[in-house]
């Protein structure tokens, strides 16, 4: 790589703003972190450098010194159409990504960004496996000073021969190809010109170097070299986030069109979850000689130490120029208590050093997230299976925030579920911050959560109502924990089918406590941010956002109904062709003394009627407009395992228009009008229904999942 000379671009001088239209030639230089990374090699490998030349000499011998290559050659850059909203400070975000990444790139080869803006930005940068260190920072240093030629679109992709940088306004991490930018690009000159019968034994070992290449590449974690008779060399690489299968699928698409380069000396598949080059010159490192590099500083020699010493004295104005003619002091400012955010939040994480999981490890137990290991999607990431070196199975989180309220979300996880255990409530094993992207590490629960069995025609029918019962009183039991009966007092905000799991013997575990809410025990409600799941909020936490306890009993109150009645309050409307929501039918029927209506009818006769009554008046209880008609989560457990006598609902879930919502009732039974009706739901399923239910629940057996 060639570098230009700082005082021949600067000559004559110039004000900080009008420099940055003159240094555009010298934009590859690196960033601080980059620089920092560098710097702190060649102190430790050379020491005597700076006797050799005077600055000014050490200044101009940046100029044609060729330096170990770390293959900045562009292959392509690629440009979007669409341009932000004029509002947009586009620019400033545009600045914190690339620094972001040149975090992450410095640390770990490769990384991925999100900046939670408007629009969003998505980013992603790869350094190929072979590179050292040193060539790696170099590399991406050449990739983020040209990709600012696209500015301001939204989006733009550069492909080096060494290294990868893209962003955009949507996340294309997991995107393995892409039809509108794909692109191969053959070198202008053949091979030889050969006899015909030589072009095609140099077309056939073309064809076996991508096709060994591609298998190297796809058993190796992403990355693989190949030659073949010494003619021709191969090197496949794939970005970390396609995982195995993307991986697969982007080389064969890209070895498929590259073939079509011979007999031409060199060709590229450039995909967007991968790149391939075949060339009839060895021009990649092998790995041993890569890791050598990196670890003993091979190559760092005194002329590569003059050029870095160099490059950092010229290197503080150049960028300080850019920075000031993008975004200005303050936005840098802005970033940087961001990233200290960051920082004291790692600092808090040692103290958990029990819960420290190495980011490489849990990417190898997933299989570097193959997309056959996802178990459950949430609103906070994917969760995928995995496997430890020990044997251990457990669910890896993989959270997609990264910004300071991603940092509060995180660690508000980390820290509320270390500190408590139940049966009834997920643990978390472990977490990994130190990666391109955080982590949870949770025990496996073998089977998905509620909501995939209570919502599926023929799931639900496994849930015999014992099942259901055992489910619910264990929800109860958790909530009551922890509202009670840990050291600390927590609102989980976020009660719902989709957050309960089941073991393997269908008992519940409470997941995903993102959301929680500690508060002290002399306060009578917080005053926060709305966070949730609509249908599952209390009114007084949707309307007002005061949070109590309360609102978890609310949300389980719901829960409650939908377990027995087998519907989602959000969509019983379509069943009953009714406008109402579950809960104020059940409220209805309940009135009218004919509760078995709310009975999911695949339960049948496999119920007590006097047991299935108390139970859905528990759940109208819970979902009182009032708070304080809301009993406690230990009265819930006491009634529900008949230690205490279960109160009459007085009000129904949400208040009407005249305000009239009490009713006059002292008690109710319901075995008489649950009798009754059993015969008119019994058609709902079938002699053949049950038989398929006995097929699901040998299916389900055979099958272990984890969902968010």
């Amino acid at each position: 790589m060639r570098w230009l000379s700082l005082s021949s671009t600067l000559k004559g001088g110039c004000r900080l703003y009008s420099c940055a239209s003159k240094i555009s030639d010298l934009r590859t230089l690196p960033s601080f972190a980059e620089i920092e990374a560098i710097q702190t090699k060649v102190r430790g490998r050379n020491t005597n450098w700076q006797s050799s030349a005077s600055m000014t000499q050490r200044t101009d011998l940046l100029l044609h010194v060729r330096m170990e290559d770390p293959r900045t050659n562009q292959a392509t850059l690629s440009c979007g159409t669409l341009k932000p909203p004029p509002n947009a400070s586009f620019i400033p975000t545009f600045v914190k990504e690339m620094e972001s990444l040149s975090q992450l790139i410095t640390t770990h080869h490769w990384g991925t960004h999100f900046v939670n803006s408007t629009p969003p930005m998505y980013g992603l940068a790869q350094c190929f496996q072979d590179l050292s260190h040193t060539d790696c920072l170099l590399c991406y240093a050449a990739s983020r000073t040209k990709i600012p030629r696209c500015l301001p679109f939204l989006s733009a992709t550069i492909f080096l021969d060494g290294c990868y940088l893209r962003y955009d306004n949507y996340s294309f991490y997991q995107q393995p190809t892409d039809p509108s930018r794909d692109a191969v690009i053959c070198s202008s000159s053949s091979k030889h010109e050969l006899e015909n019968e030589d072009r095609m034994e140099f077309v056939k070992n073309v064809g076996f170097a991508i096709r060994n290449v591609t298998k190297a590449a796809v058993d190796n974690g992403g990355f693989g070299v190949a030659q073949v008779k010494g003619s021709v060399y191969a090197l496949a690489q794939c970005w970390k986030t396609v995982g195995r299968d993307g991986c697969r699928a982007c080389l064969e698409k890209g070895g498929e069109a590259v073939r079509g380069c011979a007999p031409k000396k060199e060709g590229r598949a450039l995909n967007a979850g991968c790149y391939l080059r075949y060339s009839t010159e060895k021009f990649y490192n092998d790995e041993e000689q890569a890791e050598h590099m990196a670890d003993h500083g091979h190559g760092l020699s005194v002329s590569r130490g003059i050029i870095i010493a160099a490059v950092l004295a010229a290197a503080a104005f150049i960028l300080l120029s850019l920075f000031a003619a993008y975004a200005g002091y303050a936005k840098l400012v802005q970033i940087k208590q961001e990233r200290s955010g960051v920082g004291l939040a790692s600092i808090s994480i040692n103290k958990y050093s029990s819960l420290k999981f190495k980011y490489e490890t849990l990417e190898k137990a997933t299989d570097y997230f193959n997309s056959s290991r996802k178990i459950g999607q949430g609103g906070g990431g994917s969760v995928f299976k995995g496997t430890l070196p020990n044997g251990k199975t457990v669910a890896v989180k993989r959270l997609i925030y990264n910004t300071r309220q991603w940092v509060d979300d995180f660690f508000n996880e980390v820290n509320l579920i270390s500190g408590i255990q139940h049966k009834h409530l997920v643990k978390l094993l472990g977490c990994s911050i130190e990666g391109p992207e955080s982590l949870l590490v949770y025990e496996y629960v073998p089977n998905k959560s509620l909501d995939h069995f209570l919502f599926d025609k023929n799931k639900v029918r496994i849930l015999t109502w014992n099942e259901r019962l055992n489910i619910i009183v264990g929800t109860a039991e958790g909530l009551a924990y922890l509202h009670e009966g840990s050291t600390i007092r927590i609102i989980h905000r976020d009660i719902k089918s989709g957050n309960v799991l089941l073991d393997e013997n269908l008992s519940p575990k409470i997941a995903d406590f993102g959301l929680a809410r500690c508060f002290a025990a002399d306060q009578s409600h917080l005053s926060t941010g709305i966070a949730g799941t609509l249908g599952y909020m209390a009114p007084e936490y949707l309307v007002q956002g005061q949070l109590t306890e309360k609102a978890d009993v609310y949300s389980f109150g719901v829960l409650v109904l939908e377990i027995v009645s087998g519907k989602r309050n959000s969509t019983f409307r379509q069943d009953w062709d009714d406008s109402d929501s579950l809960l104020h039918k059940v409220w209805k029927l309940y009135i009218s003394n004919d509760l078995a209506r709310a009975i999911d009818p695949c339960l049948r006769d496999d119920f007590p009627a006097e047991e299935a009554s108390r139970v859905l008046q528990i759940g109208l209880l819970c979902t009182q407009a009032s708070v304080a008609l809301r009993p406690s989560m230990a009265e819930v457990v006491a009634m529900l395992t008949n230690k205490e006598r279960v109160a009459v609902p007085n009000q129904p879930p949400f208040l009407n228009a005249t305000g009239s919502s009490t009713i006059n009732r002292s008690s109710y039974s319901a075995n008489s009008s649950i009798s009754n009706a059993l015969t008119k739901v019994e058609a709902s399923c079938t002699s053949t229904e049950s038989s398929s239910m006995r097929s699901s629940y040998g299916d389900l057996k055979n099958r272990t999942s984890f969902a968010q």
